[in-house]
This record gives C-alpha cells, structure tokens and sequence, in this order.
C-alpha cells in the first residue's frame, strides 16, 4: 500500500518534514517515491508547501495519508471531511484508564 507520510529532516531540536510519497511497510527515513512538499512546523507561522497537483493525483490513485498528513490536506482544502484524532492509546493503557475511572466513581 502506498502511503503520504512526513518524513523528519532538519537538524536535532529543529524540526523540518518532507511530505513524501512512500511504500507503507518501508521505514519512513528509506528513499521515497517522491516528494509532493515539505512543512515548517517553527516559528509564529506554519509554513507547508505541497504540489497540489501531484497530492491529488497520489489520492486519486489510491494512496492513503497519514493522519498528521489528511489534517493537513484538510486545513490546505485538498480533502474533504473532518479531522482525525492523531493519538492512539494502546489496550493496556486503555484498560488501565477504565479502572482509574471506576475507583473515581466508587
């Protein structure tokens, strides 16, 4: 499956993204497909610049986006709908939430 995912540059405590075109199952930093953009998550504003173009044309061919990159495709109007939550909480840490919530309650 192929995946637009962010992949970090940039130097240590000065993070840069490219928005590249990738095989899902390979490691985010191996050579990509292409690269449709890049974000500047520093400073006051938020600098992305993607091919809306080539975005488009990886979405019209099936590939599947990140949630950081769909959230992004949204704010830039690329995608339609809402935004997804980014942050998974694992099943021990789901279940360890329920029982903190059931010693509150008790």
């Amino acid at each position: 499956m192929v995946t637009i995912r962010l992949s970090r540059t940039g130097k240590r405590k000065q993070p840069y993204y490219r928005i590249v075109v990738q095989d899902g199952t390979k490691d985010p930093w191996s050579p990509a497909i292409e690269v449709i953009g890049n974000l500047n998550p520093r400073g006051e504003r938020k600098d992305t610049v993607v091919n809306k173009e080539r975005a488009e044309y990886w979405l019209s061919v099936g590939a599947q986006p990140s949630a950081t990159v769909r959230n992004l495709f949204i704010d830039l109007g690329l995608v339609k709908g809402k935004k997804v939550n980014k942050i998974t909480i694992t099943a021990d840490r789901a279940k360890k939430i329920a029982e903190e919530k059931a010693k509150a309650s008790a």
